[in-house]
């Protein structure tokens, strides 16, 4: 398969007025071409962080891209002026974010918000855009699509809404599709029809998708390839059926464990096992592992250097000091603060 995406080293800052937040530090993945990544990590690990860095869409100030590249089709996206990146959101690289009420215009026929995108990209009359926009609604399962197009948002469902969000995200047939939360909010059976279609919708067009969620549930079922994240780090990376199998990493060992197990019987007096502890400070991250406090395997070494994401098994790496050599001592903040300032 040919590689579709390569992220190096990508670091993402936010600089508030209590300090600078590392979002995204030093992230690594890469997609290729028809496949499915799934990234996976409790709120605020910085998987939307990491995908609006991809699109060049963070807010800014407070967010900047501090270092590293984004390759995509040969090219270094954070490279772009903006209106080549305008040019290749929406046309090779398209989002599905969050909460659709928030993405979509209140005050903007639903037609007319998918019709912008062909308008833009394809240069098509306004005519030829509406009626390829209906041709989308029908698509995605929204029925009486030329009655839909005049709609407003606020007259749609959530499940409605969303699937107006991957019409507009799969208008122009992208290379890459990039998921974030698609199921959000949305009651089980709408879940599953959501994620039927982004797959089908795949199959279609031989697109690559990054399916961004908390639910490793949706990981097993939808991806091919998974990334785990925990306070701005990439923990851990590998096929989906290894990373269920054989999880490295402590942290995502405590994940699996934590999942239902559907052989076992439970009551009122069961209690599923969960990590202890909670996730450590963005302002004031502890020297060494990030981890380290949660962790029941901690050794010294991981209160006094940071752990690299190491391959520990073909395709399969972890960032932890259970897999690694001693590397040099000494921690990295004084470098970060040379790399901001």
């Amino acid at each position: 398969m040919s590689q579709v995406l390569k992220v190096e080293n990508l670091s993402t800052i936010f600089e508030t007025s209590e300090g600078v937040i590392y979002a995204v530090d030093g992230a690594e993945i890469e997609i290729q071409k028809g496949e499915t990544l799934g990234i996976v990590g409790e709120s605020g690990c910085g998987k939307s962080a990491l995908a609006l860095s991809i699109m060049r869409l963070l807010p800014s100030p407070p967010g900047r891209i501090l270092s590293g590249s984004v390759l995509f089709a040969g090219r270094d996206l954070l490279l772009l002026n903006n209106e080549e990146m305008r040019q290749v959101r929406g046309r090779d690289i398209s989002m599905i974010f969050q909460e659709p009420m928030t993405s979509l215009n209140p005050v903007l026929r639903v037609g007319d918000q998918i019709a912008e995108v062909t308008r833009l990209h394809r240069k098509w009359t306004k005519k030829e855009s509406l009626d390829h926009a209906v041709e989308m609604l029908r698509m995605v399962g929204i029925s009486d699509p030329e009655k839909r197009i005049r709609d407003y948002p606020h007259q749609l469902s959530g499940g409605m809404r969303q699937r107006v969000m991957i019409a507009i995200a799969m208008t122009c047939n992208p290379r890459l599709l990039i998921a974030d939360e698609p199921t959000t909010a949305l009651d089980v059976t709408i879940q599953a029809q959501i994620l039927d279609l982004i797959e089908r919708l795949k199959s279609e067009i031989e697109m690559s998708v990054i399916m961004i969620t908390h639910n490793l549930g949706i990981v097993a079922e939808t991806a091919q390839q998974a990334v785990v994240m925990y306070a701005g780090w990439v923990v851990e990376k590998a096929p989906v059926t290894d990373l269920f199998s054989s999880p490295l990493h402590p942290y995502t060992q405590g994940l699996m464990r934590s999942l239902p197990n559907p052989e076992k019987d439970y009551d009122r007096t069961s209690f599923l096992p969960v990590i202890p502890g909670t996730v450590p400070d963005l302002y004031h991250l502890p020297r060494g592992c990030r981890f380290q406090d949660r962790c029941n395997r901690v050794m010294k070494i991981c209160r006094e250097v940071e752990p690299q994401l190491l391959d520990v098994d073909a395709g399969h790496a972890a960032r932890c000091w259970l897999y690694g050599k001693e590397a040099s001592t000494g921690s990295r903040e004084s470098e970060k603060e040379q790399r901001i300032t």
